[in-house]
């Protein structure tokens, strides 16, 4: 399973930084998975160190190790005339004879009892397998950190979007007021009303178009300022409804996010972790076997040569290694309170989650069920009921900025609903390569 999550995450990295590059080629408009293959591109590697995958896999190479033999060899017996006449059945009795120094070889080897290298290894494989959990819940966080960002830019975007229309809008009205303050159907204090909306409307249209700059900059700092970050421009995509488990009932959920949060997954891996190594606490107490072995020429021994064999091993008599094994499950009961804890944060992240999606779809099709049409209508009406005179200025007025209100407030619903769609996604940990494509709106222009 990990395996094909780590080839997944290649694959797309990959394949959409081939089409997040043909994109920008042309108009660096970009989609938000385009945006989180291109964060994961340029730091998927310093996440990774991060999270020290590659360090838990040396440990694991370390654990499994066998103990190295020892070869030991010895000269002995250096001297001038060495065993000379020495009454030995090795050394001949010979009058200026020296029958050389003695030589001993030996071989030892650490025997490892009770299975520690066992557990060892599966203690380091726990350890291993928890940090790669790490890691896929970094990359759960951070798709989450990155689509926040990107939907701000898109709000932002649609701000200025409608602020252009605002000021263009006031620019035509000033221009039919002038020709109606000349033939005397307005006043010109109502003429300068709608002018100073119109300079009012432009100041907000340079205000949004500063916080667009803004938004570009913060993405830019998330995707480590590519080339052109700063003319990125975030493609209309909202996640629909239908993409949704809305199915799923809030027990169902919890128990999908159970099986799927990387966060839970890693606790409960350390967890096991620390069982094992209070097992192999537990298992130091019975001490480790060294045989050695070897072979000896002794031209002063009767032997000249003979070779020999032996077993040590420590005695556990004055300290039996309690502490370790109090330590080990002092870490075992912490680590299983840490993933109650995080089992029961997901259990309240999945319900909060969830009310949050319900109530921010509920808000979205309550503006799309007639509210957006109301305002327009209103708008248009007052606008024409003013061109005849038959409504005030300030009626106009009022009628233009709750219009304008209006879209703000349904554009910041549809970001909060795009937000909780995928604080959803992340709540249940839907792995990456699992998420659901948004459809993409071509209209650039507010409605």
């Amino acid at each position: 399973m990990k395996s094909i999550f780590f080839k997944a995450i290649a694959s797309l990295v990959l394949l959409s930084s081939v089409c997040a590059s043909n994109a920008l080629a042309e108009n660096q408009q970009i989609s938000v998975d385009e945006v989180v293959s291109i964060f994961y591109q340029r730091n998927l590697d310093l996440i990774a160190a991060q999270y020290n995958i590659d360090q838990a896999r040396a440990d694991a190479i370390i654990a499994s190790a066998i103990p190295n033999p020892t070869i030991s060899i010895q000269i002995l017996e250096l001297a001038h005339n060495l065993n000379n006449n020495a009454a030995a059945t090795g050394c001949p009795s010979t009058p200026g004879n020296s029958c050389g120094p003695a030589q001993y070889y030996s071989f030892s080897q650490l025997i490892e009892v009770a299975g520690k290298r066992g557990l060892r290894i599966e203690s380091s494989n726990f350890g291993t397998q928890a940090a790669e959990s790490d890691f896929r819940d970094a990359i759960r966080i951070f798709s989450n950190m990155v689509r926040g960002a990107y939907y701000q830019l898109l709000q932002t975007q649609k701000n200025a979007w409608l602020a252009q229309e605002i000021v263009d809008h006031y620019a035509e009205i000033s221009k039919a007021n002038q020709l109606r303050m000349k033939g005397g159907d307005i006043s010109e204090s109502d003429f300068l009303r709608v002018k100073m909306e119109g300079m009012r409307a432009q100041s907000e249209l340079d205000a949004a178009l500063t916080t667009v700059e803004q938004a570009q900059a913060d993405l830019a700092v998330l995707l480590r300022w590519p080339a052109k970050s700063l003319q990125f421009e975030a493609k209309e995509l909202w996640p629909e409804a239908n993409d949704f488990k809305q199915t799923l009932s809030k027990e169902d959920a919890i128990n999908k996010a159970l099986q799927q949060r990387p966060d839970l997954e890693g606790d409960k891996l350390r967890a096991d972790q620390a069982d094992k190594q209070l097992e192999l606490a537990r298992k130091l107490k019975y001490p480790d076997v060294t045989i050695n072995a070897g072979y000896s020429r002794d031209p002063s021994n009767n032997a000249l040569n003979s070779g020999f064999v032996g077993v040590s091993l420590p005695l556990p008599l004055f300290y039996q290694y309690q502490g370790e094994a109090d330590k080990a499950a002092v870490n075992l009961s912490q680590s299983r309170l840490t993933a109650e804890q995080t089992e029961l944060n997901i259990r309240n992240d999945v319900i909060s989650a969830l009310a949050a999606w319900n109530s921010t779809n509920k808000i979205v099709q309550r503006f799309k069920d007639g509210l957006l049409d109301d305002a327009l209508t209103v708008r248009n009406s007052s606008e024409l009921s003013y061109s005849k005179g038959a409504a005030s200025v300030l009626d106009f007025i009022e009628a233009q900025r709750t219009y304008k209100n209006i879209m703000r407030d349904y554009y910041a619903a549809e970001i909060a609903r795009a937000n909780a769609y995928y604080d959803f996604e992340k709540a249940l940990g839907i792995p990456l390569d699992t998420d659901k494509a948004p459809v993409t709106h071509n209209n650039k222009k507010a409605p």
